[in-house]
């Protein structure tokens, strides 16, 4: 009687443990490839359309920039960002638009941003995150072409720049992470996230790198963090963002 016993508390402790409450979703930022998915929670018209133009992006990508590779990626970085000085962008989404004022002193993150704005990654990628009192997170899709975008562009990380010292508060604009084997914390080049917690988020200081500030459009951060999530804390209805360089 007492294995049975003990045996029926053991698979209700792993059940429980398994359970990761908003608390603890609230530790990391970490990212993944994109997943490969049906988009059901898009309507048909609109899904045929982006499907068209991100095939019409794709064909040029592969033309207008090299597959950057670990080894080579600071000094193409470092070149890319003299060559290109912009530090002011604007993401548009349904909601209304985001402008965020990037850092100069964390400039391979900087230059890597504007890299990816050029090279049309981030077009009819999602807010695919959404912690509503935390942050919202975006650069990922389940529409296959965002898989294909990376394999085009490169499979690689920006080294941390946490010596610039910007802090995690309200409306900062930082880098999400590997979680795995990433004892340097470096950053994903493709997702970002903004806190939108009025206390900031601080226990991610140092271990994620801010790399610019939100300078208008957190009315539309509040807005997106307030909307209906599912599993993952992926919004029920898919808000898409394109990322556009100002200055």
């Amino acid at each position: 009687m007492s294995r049975y016993l003990s045996i029926l508390l053991c698979t209700l402790f792993l059940s429980f443990a398994s359970c990761e409450d908003k608390e603890k979703s609230s530790k990391n930022i970490t990212t993944s490839p994109p997943a490969i998915e049906d988009t059901a929670g898009v309507e048909k018209e609109q899904q045929e359309k982006v499907e068209k133009k991100e095939t019409t992006s794709l064909e040029k990508e592969d033309k207008i920039g090299p597959l950057i590779v670990q080894e080579e990626f600071i000094p193409f970085m470092t070149k890319y960002g003299e060559e290109n000085p912009e530090t002011r962008v604007r993401i548009k989404t349904r909601f209304g638009d985001i402008d965020v004022q990037l850092y100069r002193d964390t400039p391979l993150h900087r230059a890597n941003f504007i890299y990816l704005i050029k090279r049309g990654y981030f077009d009819n990628t999602f807010f695919h995150r959404v912690a509503e009192g935390f942050v919202i997170q975006g650069g990922n899709s389940d529409n296959r072409d965002t898989s294909r975008k990376r394999n085009y562009i490169g499979s690689y990380l920006v080294p941390s720049e946490f010596e610039a010292g910007h802090r995690h508060t309200r409306g900062a604009f930082s880098a999400a992470k590997y979680s795995e084997q990433n004892v340097s914390k470096a950053s994903s080049p493709y997702e970002f996230f903004i806190v939108q917690s009025h206390r900031g988020a601080h226990h991610l200081d140092n271990d994620h790198t801010v790399f610019g500030r939100v300078t208008s459009g957190m009315d539309v951060v509040d807005e997106i963090a307030a909307q209906e999530v599912g599993e993952g804390e992926w919004p029920l209805r898919n808000i898409y963002l394109e990322v556009e360089v100002l200055d």
